[in-house]
């Protein structure tokens, strides 16, 4: 059942806590972490009710059914590994160098950011999500769909079932090496879903991406 389920989130920033909210509507349990301590969350607990509760990141780790790891990608081997054994874990980062200095792999396109965190954490199944809408976007009512990446086809089918849960379609790009298709600077990172994609801004309002409109701009990505 649903309600028996938990997402763990690792990361309780402007994503995870849309997430948090997301799951507890859809009737499950969450545990929420952040790298301050489960005390700095308290309102958004008190917030989001009986359904969550604060703790560790390895707290959120060992007790998620799914652990969404949303943290800048310069902390991402702070990430717990030994309580996501086994666990399927979804990345939402995105590179910026502004804020995470600069990665000679990621620049050199060598390699994806969610396949950084597999290295890290080995013994885990990644599933890249999350990361190409804007967090209002994200927390619209509308159905909308959504891409994933990974290397584990049970990994992504579960992940497809939490999308599900928490009202998204979801269209697979493929392995994590592929999901620089809807990174950032791609024609699939925020724009399909922006109401204005030619005059951006916070208050845009949102509109649906149906998965036809999200193929077409996964296909126009490039390198």
């Amino acid at each position: 059942m649903a309600g028996h389920r938990t997402l763990g989130l690792i990361g309780s920033g402007s994503i995870g806590g849309t997430l948090a909210r997301l799951a507890v509507n859809a009737g499950l349990e969450v545990v929420l972490s952040n790298s301050r301590g489960p005390e700095t969350l308290a309102d958004l607990v008190a917030e989001l009710g009986p359904r969550a509760r604060a703790g560790t990141p390895a707290e959120a780790s060992a007790a998620g059914d799914w652990v969404v790891v949303t943290v800048p990608l310069k902390n991402y081997r702070e990430v717990p590994v030994t309580p996501l054994a086994g666990k399927i874990v979804l990345d939402t980062n995105n590179y910026y160098p502004d804020r995470d200095g600069r990665f000679p792999e990621l620049d050199a396109e060598e390699t994806t950011t969610s396949e950084l965190l597999q290295r890290h954490l080995p013994e885990s199944k990644v599933v890249k999500a999350f990361n190409n809408i804007f967090f209002r976007h994200l927390a619209a009512p509308d159905r909308t769909a959504l891409p994933i990446a990974g290397d584990s086809p049970e990994a992504k089918a579960e992940a497809t079932a939490l999308l599900d849960l928490l009202g998204y379609d979801v269209v697979d790009v493929g392995a994590l090496a592929d999901s620089w298709r809807f990174q950032r600077d791609t024609p699939a990172y925020v724009a399909p879903y922006a109401k204005n994609p030619q005059a951006m801004s916070l208050d845009d309002p949102g509109t649906p991406a149906s998965a036809e409109t999200l193929r077409t701009a996964l296909a126009a990505a490039h390198r």
